[in-house]
């Protein structure tokens, strides 16, 4: 027991620094002819994430980037963020930028999941964690895969589809996703039975680019200017239903044919309220920046992270974390998107 207050003690303490990431040493890297050289020493005290996003045009990427800003405030942790606007150079550079300013994690949203291992390979040399968030990098070793499940989204969307309209004339349009059909697989997986025994009859495939919402409009003014006879659209998106059924409006069929959507972007869940489509999926991004954000902090730290399932990217089968869409139509919308707080009442229903 002490007589009087020394002025100073020393206590013996040990830091775990990968858990509460406090002043830590970085070495900071720079490419020269593709590889890296040690260029200088950064200190800091908080664990930074570098995010590549493809656009800001779409409103679903807009959300993403608000929820997981929001949600790294409250995890204080720093982030940096690109918009690679769907140039595949451009976010070849923008994250070659993110890893030459000592970045901890990379979330990458791949453009060209063909060419992006070089992305991934660049990551790991400079001692970056990667989480592959949305689009499934192929060919090369990936740590964890986040996504929404789009197996499941396309099955919501053909199961709605042949509910709707068991018998009648289809319009396909999916993604140009070449590595991934997963959503048009779903979707297929109800509709393809009816066509089979000659109930539904698909009038036009069309794969749409990037989710081009213009390609999306010239191959409906396409295939509707041959033949306009059609009872249902398989939109893969909001974005490529919104172009339909512009379309749609030019031939008088607005409310008459029943379109699919995904996203739940504001612009859909009015065109819903209005009835010119019929459902979209409801893809919460506060709950994918949550889980996206703890598993970059996981992988930081050289935490165990749960995941779902397994993926194959043509290399490995991918640790995969996946969450589930919900889907949304008239009767839902206040239930799913304004109870949960996602949108404002006055924004939903404003006139």
């Amino acid at each position: 027991m002490y007589l009087s207050m020394p002025r100073s003690f020393l206590v013996r303490v040990s830091y775990a620094e990968d858990v509460l990431n406090i002043e830590k040493t970085v070495e900071l890297q720079k490419f020269i002819n593709n590889s890296y050289s040690t260029n200088k020493l950064v200190s800091r005290k908080d664990l930074v994430i570098g995010i590549s996003l493809p656009n800001q045009r779409e409103e679903r990427w807009i959300r993403d980037r608000e929820a997981m800003e929001a949600y790294a405030k409250e995890k204080k942790v720093t982030l940096k963020i690109e918009n690679a606007e769907y140039d595949v150079n451009k976010q070849i550079s923008q994250v070659d930028n993110l890893i030459s300013q000592g970045i901890d994690v990379l979330i990458l949203v791949a453009i060209d999941v063909y060419t992006a291992g070089s992305m991934v390979e660049k990551a790991k040399q400079a001692g970056v964690k990667v989480v592959a968030y949305e689009a499934r990098i192929l060919n090369t070793d990936l740590e964890i895969f986040v996504t929404f499940n789009h197996l499941m989204a396309g099955e919501l969307q053909g199961r709605f589809l042949i509910t709707r309209v068991p018998i009648g004339n289809y319009i396909i349009m999916y993604a140009d996703l070449p590595y991934d059909s997963s959503l048009r697989d779903g979707a297929m997986e109800y509709i393809d039975p009816l066509v089979i025994i000659g109930n539904i009859r698909i009038i036009a495939e069309k794969a749409i680019e990037n989710w081009d919402p213009k390609i999306a409009f010239e191959a409906m003014r396409e295939v509707l200017a041959a033949n306009n006879k059609i009872d249902a659209i398989l939109a893969p998106n909001d974005s490529t239903a919104g172009a339909a059924i512009e379309v749609l409006k030019s031939q008088g069929l607005a409310g008459k044919v029943v379109v699919t959507g995904q996203d739940a972007e504001l612009a859909a869940i009015h065109r819903i309220i209005q009835g010119t489509q019929s459902m979209t999926l409801f893809k919460d991004t506060r709950e994918s920046a949550k889980k996206t954000i703890d598993v970059a902090i996981q992988l930081a730290n050289e935490e165990t992270v749960l995941t779902d399932t397994a993926l194959f990217n043509g290399k490995m089968y991918v640790p995969t974390v996946l969450i589930s869409p919900i889907l949304v139509d008239k009767s839902n919308i206040d239930e799913v998107l304004i109870k949960s707080g996602y949108y404002k009442k006055e924004d939903v229903y404003r006139s």
